[in-house]
């Protein structure tokens, strides 16, 4: 059977949440890569809605495995009440359906505490960030110094680890002139939330190659966008992990030949949530407009977005990273009633044209957008489920996207209801 990677292709906020859980009901096997809780997917099932944001999509279908792989990083006082908030909306989650990577590195309440006092400085030092502590976790965990799932299971190599933690942090915390950390309160935190945990631990490596050895069909679910990428994106501006598709085999811990497809997930239009370069942003009554039809504020954050018109310099340039095999095109009726729309090519950088967004930071705070104009179209696209039930406008604008691009659309979306999609390639097909 074929295992698919889903990740986002621009900055987040593409629709992932959807396109999962459609894309779930058919795998056998749901598993987060990397990210923390700073991710919100948000799902429509049967009009009621689910939102989530460390716990894999497919958690709320029944009969599958969710799998929290060893490149996520933990929250594990946000798991469990994740895990009673769906409870209460009639969810089941038992250690038979969700299991925890024992490596996964885990937030502690102090790296929360330090990502919110960092954003506090200067504005130099802001990265916009959703001050959850993902950031300062990764750092302790490429450190050599996070406490892992697994650790919470021996209080000595549970204080052992905390000591050496607490070396680094508070010293990081008196030059920010915060108090230290109280010892004694984190291990007694640490000791009341490890039973809540623990249950779940389980060596991820060994279950998944044991699924793909038996043949399941595994979807491999990413969290922010691919230009949030630590080595890819739009540095500094990022997020502290990688996101895009080679990172689901390191994530979970199986070989990169256990990925069949890769699907990209490609808002018909461009959202960014917080600071850092966006070429096509829009200021003007279109970008308002864009903003109100596709309600566009953070699923976490509840920050508004920025909006621009579709940028397809940037697509091309994710589509090659995490080397696409089909995008799924979402929010598509939102430019419904468009009567000229625009998609940016190329930019211009000091009088020369660029196919890309370079890697220097001012460069890309220069680069200006090169549009190329298409007309709009007046009928809906709201509901379609067929490529008959398009409008011709609404079609060329997206076999244009195609081209410019260079991968082609295996989905599309055109409500967040999940039956509104129309199925072009099947990524589960062998």
């Amino acid at each position: 059977m074929a295992n698919v990677v889903v990740v986002g292709a621009q900055w987040g906020d593409e629709g992932k949440g959807k396109l999962v859980d459609w894309l779930s009901e058919r795998a056998d096997v749901v598993a987060r890569f990397q990210g923390g809780h700073n991710a919100g997917h948000t799902l429509v099932i049967d009009g009621k809605v689910y939102k989530l944001s460390l716990l894999p999509s497919g958690i709320v279908r029944g009969g599958k495995l969710s799998v929290i792989g060893n490149g996520v990083v933990l929250d594990p006082w946000h798991l469990i009440s994740e895990i009673e908030k769906l409870r209460g909306q009639g969810v089941e989650i038992t250690t038979e359906n969700l299991i925890i990577a024992e490596n996964a590195p885990l937030i502690l309440p102090l790296h929360g505490e330090l990502d919110r006092a960092r954003e506090s400085q200067t504005d130099s030092a802001k990265i916009g960030t959703t001050g959850r502590g993902i950031g300062p976790a990764y750092e302790d965990k490429v450190g050599r110094r996070a406490i892992r799932v697994a650790d919470l299971a021996d209080s000595a190599t549970l204080e052992t680890r905390v000591d050496r933690l607490l070396t680094h942090h508070d010293a990081l915390r008196r030059g920010l002139g915060m108090e230290p950390i109280d010892r004694l309160a984190l291990l007694a935190q640490l000791a009341e939330i490890a039973p809540q945990v623990l249950p779940y631990a389980k060596p991820v490596w060994k279950v998944m190659n044991d699924a793909c050895r038996a043949g399941k069909r595994i979807l491999f679910e990413g969290a922010q966008g691919a230009l949030l990428d630590i080595d890819f994106g739009t540095y500094p501006f990022v997020t502290s992990s990688n996101v895009i598709a080679g990172q689901a085999a390191t994530g979970v811990g199986v070989g990169p030949g256990a990925i069949d497809f890769v699907l990209g997930i490609v808002k018909a239009y461009t959202t960014r949530v917080g600071e850092g370069p966006f070429p096509a942003e829009l200021f003007d009554a279109d970008g308002q407009r864009l903003g109100e039809r596709g309600h566009e504020f953070g699923t976490v954050t509840g920050r508004k977005r920025r909006c621009g018109w579709f940028d397809a310099a940037l697509v091309r340039q994710t589509c090659a990273t995490s080397g696409m095999s089909g995008i799924a095109l979402t929010k598509l009726d939102v430019l419904d009633g468009f009567n000229t729309l625009k998609i940016c090519v190329a930019y211009e950088l000091d009088g020369e044209r660029l196919e890309y967004l370079p890697t220097a930071a001012d460069q890309q705070a220069r680069c200006k957008p090169i549009y190329e104009e298409m007309a709009g179209w007046s009928d809906t696209t709201a509901g379609a489920r067929s490529w008959a039930e398009l409008p011709a406008g609404a079609i060329k604008y997206v076999r244009r996207i195609e081209e410019l691009i260079q991968c082609p659309v295996a989905l599309l979306s055109t409500s967040p209801e999940r039956e509104d999609t129309i199925l072009v390639t099947d990524p589960f097909a062998d």
